[in-house]
């Protein structure tokens, strides 16, 4: 079907209420960037998941990479999303270094091989939060750090999976329809990981690109879908059936499924991965860090990462929170659902 035809077929559904929720928090920016929601039946709503890395790290992680900052010995290593999400209290990764904690952002987790040969004498923790996307580089780096003996780099993880917490949402009664899934972790994973949901809740997936016709494109064959246990494939340019095996060989080569702890979520059954047994040597302190207490009560955080409510319909949106004064953290990272909302004057639903 061409995308006229599409558009105009989205424009006049009307069918049963959908609820839509797009797992990746790239494909809730690139939604709003691309005015989908006003291409779409009053009866098809898009609802944004748990798909930014940073959004659903819990308090506990953040904290203890300030603690570990604020040792003159330690040098914390990190993306830049990172250094503004708010820890227990307010804290953030970002105020620590203004009262004297070293931190470093950088772009590539090999960056953190460079610093850790030009200063032998400290030890660089990298904060290796992220999904199935990044965590080849992170093996990597293991990689890497091994091969050269180095004895002064530390990873301190907060790796999550994507189908265990897809699971989770349909289990806990998020009113969820159908899943547009995520275009970049399903590159390693492929599209076969995802069966097993979609036939056992009989709600379909489409595992989508990143421009406009491609998202256009799956939100119609997931509507066509509706109550059809069922995976299509709309991003087959780069995306398999059986993804990359070879980046799935490596995360397996120094990572192990473990239970992990999302934020506002709790503990979501083998949706994480931490170093093996014979490395655990290269991890800074990961195992534990479950306990997840808001800076700010009144943020919606959770109920948003779990598709409960939209962040407009959170009580701090727009006034206290925006991303100059982001009271959580969907609210800090490009790729949180608060943030494209805000940016974006999305008001949907």
């Amino acid at each position: 079907m061409d995308l006229a035809s599409v558009r105009e077929y989205l424009k006049n559904y009307d069918g049963p209420d959908m609820q839509i929720m797009e797992v990746c928090g790239s494909h809730t920016g690139a939604i709003a960037k691309n005015g989908i929601p006003g291409l779409l039946s009053p009866k098809i709503h898009l609802l944004s998941g748990p798909g930014c890395p940073v959004c659903v790290t819990p308090s506990s992680y953040v904290d203890k990479l300030i603690e570990l900052s604020m040792n003159p010995k330690n040098c914390i290593v990190t993306f830049g999303d990172l250094l503004r999400v708010p820890g227990s209290t307010k804290r953030t990764l970002s105020s620590a270094r203004g009262e004297g904690a070293r931190v470093k952002m950088v772009y590539s987790p090999m960056d953190t091989i460079d610093l850790a040969l030009k200063d032998p004498e400290t030890d660089y923790i990298f904060a290796a939060v992220g999904f199935e996307t990044t965590t080849p580089v992170y093996a990597l780096l293991v990689d890497e750090v091994i091969r050269r003996d180095l004895r002064n780099v530390k990873l301190l993880t907060a790796i999550k999976t994507m189908p265990e917490v897809i699971r989770y949402l349909c289990e806990s009664g998020a009113p969820i329809d159908a899943f547009i899934a995520p275009g970049h972790v399903s590159v390693v994973t492929g599209t076969k990981i995802y069966e097993p949901i979609a036939e056992e809740f009989q709600i379909p997936f489409g595992v989508a690109g990143f421009e406009g016709k491609e998202l256009l494109a799956a939100i119609y064959g997931i509507v066509r879908s509706y109550g059809k246990g069922r995976v299509m494939n709309f991003y087959p340019s780069v995306v398999r059936e059986d993804g990359n095996p070879q980046a799935r060989a490596m995360i397996d080569k120094y990572f192990i499924v473990h239970d992990c702890a999302w934020r506002g979520m709790g503990i979501v059954p083998g949706s994480g991965k931490v170093l093996r047994e014979e490395y655990r040597y290269l991890d800074a302190g990961s195992i534990g860090l479950d306990e997840d207490h808001k800076a700010n009560p009144a943020c919606s955080c959770d109920r948003v990462l779990m598709g409960k409510i939209r962040p407009y319909e959170c009580p701090l949106f727009g006034k206290i929170c925006n991303p100059l004064n982001p009271q959580g953290a969907c609210m800090v990272s490009t790729e949180g659902s608060c943030f494209s909302y805000y940016s974006n004057h999305r008001t949907d639903g």
